[in-house]
Formats: C-alpha cells, structure tokens, sequence
C-alpha cells in the first residue's frame, strides 16, 4: 500500500447489519472507496458480534458498544489510545498518522437531548480535543425547528 498525502474518511449510520447480504455489500461497497478511516453508527451489533463484519485489507477494529448493541466500528492501526464510555455512545481513538496525531472521534448521539448530550460530552473531553481532533458520527438532531 502506497503512502497517502491524505486521509479519508468514512461515517455512515447503517441502521443495523445483522443481514449477511447488507454486510456484504457494505463490506464490497467500502473496499472500493478504500477509507483512511472507516466510522459505523448504529451496527446493532454486541462486542461479540463484531466478527461478522469482515472487509479485506483492515487490520484492526474497535467498537464503543461493549456488550449492548449500539454504536459504532472504527478501522485504524496499532500504537494508539482508545476512550469510549460504558453506555457505547462514543468512541476516541488517538494515534499518530504520517507523524502527526490525530485523534478521531465517533460519537452515537441519543435519539432524545441529542445537543445538550453533545455539548457536555466535548465539554467532558475538552482536554483531550485539539486542531488534530476529527469528530464523525450520528448526532441525531435536526438541522431546522422545522425538521
């Protein structure tokens, strides 16, 4: 694999995965865009579970979910530190990538509260965010009063 000048990234909410067909595709689908990073929302899968979804070519995963089924998957290699909370709504990985560090940050947000969780979850980690953060996620909330 050739060294990038860059770093994509990829967050979808899939809505669920336990249909060997979507994994299929979405694991197919993902292969072809060739992500950096790769952040899931919503994979309803336990920690047990995350077999399941198989992509050629990722070396690691690591989900917020634990043992209950939420949250998220993210591909990202070795020599890193990993925060999530216990309830699996989020999960930061920070590591060096082309000798900078970065951190990447997947958030879950609650269907309900969703901006008032958010701020108190980057008021939380205020310490642990910086230039080099990138937040990804399903932050649940409504872009107008109107949706």
């Amino acid at each position: 694999m050739a060294i990038r000048t860059y770093i994509s990234i990829i967050t979808l909410n899939v809505n669920g995965l336990n249909a060997p067909t979507k994994r299929h595709r979405l694991a197919e689908w993902i292969q072809k865009q060739d992500p950096y990073i790769c952040c899931l929302q919503e994979t309803h899968f336990t920690s047990r579970e995350t077999y399941k979804l198989k992509v050629r070519g990722w070396k690691k995963m690591f989900h917020a979910n634990r043992d209950q089924k939420k949250a998220g998957v993210d591909k990202i290699y070795p020599k890193m530190n990993i925060l999530r909370d216990k309830e699996g709504h989020y999960i930061m990985i920070k590591r060096s990538i082309h000798k900078d560090d970065i951190t990447v940050l997947n958030i879950y947000a609650p269907n309900t509260a969703s901006p008032l969780y958010i701020r108190q979850l980057l008021t939380t980690l205020k310490g642990e965010i910086d230039n080099n953060t990138i937040i990804v996620g399903d932050f649940n909330t409504p872009l107008t009063a109107m949706d």
